[in-house]
């Protein structure tokens, strides 16, 4: 959800305030893909390399971060199961609380999965997930033969959960920005300038009409 910072400086406005109006369209387009029929949809909304930021951006991230969380409390009618993604460790002891119990209390929800990746960063979920398989070699649980793919994808904060299919990219910048990065091995991109403030509706039809064109041939014929 890139693009918050330079859409307020646009308008001569503090950092923070783009980043409110990134909530806005964050809730608006999480409720959009529950609508269209997206089952799983994920979003990045602070990565581990974030907290380099002005320590009152920072502040302003994590604020509406628990302020969505309270959000979601009150629809639970809407049936979204909510996972996080990425080390809880970090914050205070009350919002690691609220993370888990919101986690443990939608696990049963289908009707959409959302993921929400907070303090995640793609090559630390695959640090986080060798240094358990580690333990198990130590441990004589496993012989290092039997480390494969699937070893390794059952330990990274994804477990269970498929991989990407499509990842966009708004406010015109190209690149992953260490994002899910083994879940995006055979990912489709799409970039764009608008930034994450003004996407709308309208721009993911307009990117999902843009993958649905692609073939996807997973390195075959």
């Amino acid at each position: 959800m890139d693009g918050n910072g330079r859409w307020a400086e646009k308008r001569g406005l503090p950092r923070k305030f783009g980043h409110r109006e990134g909530a806005k369209t964050f809730k608006k387009i999480v409720r959009y893909c529950k609508k269209i029929g997206i089952k799983y949809a994920s979003f990045f909304a602070f990565s581990t390399e974030n907290w380099k930021r002005p320590k009152e951006e920072v502040d302003a991230i994590i604020e509406l971060f628990e302020q969505y969380i309270d959000d979601v409390r009150s629809h639970v009618d809407e049936e979204v199961r909510v996972i996080f993604l990425g080390d809880k460790s970090v914050f205070s002891s009350e919002l690691q609380k609220k993370m888990v119990s919101l986690e443990e209390d939608s696990k049963e929800f289908d009707k959409m999965t959302l993921l929400l990746a907070i303090n995640y960063g793609g090559k630390d979920d695959i640090v986080h997930s060798v240094k358990q398989i580690a333990k198990l070699v130590r441990e004589g649980t496993i012989n290092p033969e039997q480390i494969d793919e699937g070893l390794v994808s059952s330990f990274l904060y994804t477990k269970g959960l498929p991989d990407v299919d499509f990842i966009i990219r708004p406010s015109g910048e190209q690149r992953i920005s260490n994002f899910l990065i083994w879940q995006s091995a055979y990912a489709e991109f799409y970039f764009t300038d608008v930034l994450w403030p003004d996407f709308s509706e309208r721009e993911l039809d307009k990117a999902l009409l843009d993958y649905a064109s692609r073939g996807r041939r997973f390195g075959g014929i």
